[in-house]
């Protein structure tokens, strides 16, 4: 093996051992198991976890909608108006100050979350993983994302 080829290999394997690559890896995968079985609702998987977010809250605003899903309002905006075409969500004034927006679930949105219910374990079938296991992961992984916001605050 050539000295190039060694120095590929050590760069390639310093990179996968990399706790961003598997979670990287891991993220997509069940992106797209999401999106699978998301197809027949019509969402995509950042759709779907917005509409959990809702399902939870009942409303919202485009703010707090951001800060608790993490993402930022250029990714959020156009994700809402798909969301208020397909009549699962509705921009409203607040009764108490008609300066805010308040955005709420249509009867519709409602409707969709009992036919969702069984998402989350139509995709854990398609996985290949104990069910201790995922609940491992999960933990872990909440773990990883509360000290990063952790990390976040003290900077």
């Amino acid at each position: 093996m050539s000295k190039q080829e060694e120095k590929r290999k050590e760069v390639d394997t310093r990179f996968k051992r990399q706790v961003c690559f598997p979670l990287y890896l891991c993220a997509k995968e069940l992106t797209g198991r999401y999106n699978e079985v998301l197809k027949e609702f019509d969402l995509t998987y950042t759709q779907y976890i917005v509409m959990n977010y809702f399902w939870t809250v009942g409303k919202s605003n485009l703010k707090d909608i951001a800060n608790a899903i993490m993402l930022d309002a250029s990714t959020l905006t156009p994700l809402l108006k798909k969301l208020e075409a397909k009549g699962l969500v509705e921009k409203k004034h607040s009764q108490k100050d008609k300066r805010n927006l308040e955005i709420i679930l249509t009867p519709k949105g409602e409707a969709l979350r009992d036919k969702t219910l069984d998402v989350p374990e139509r995709v854990v079938q398609t996985l290949n993983v104990k069910r201790e296991d995922g609940i491992l992961l999960h933990d872990l992984t909440k773990h990883l994302i509360d000290a990063l916001r952790e990390g976040e605050k003290k900077e």
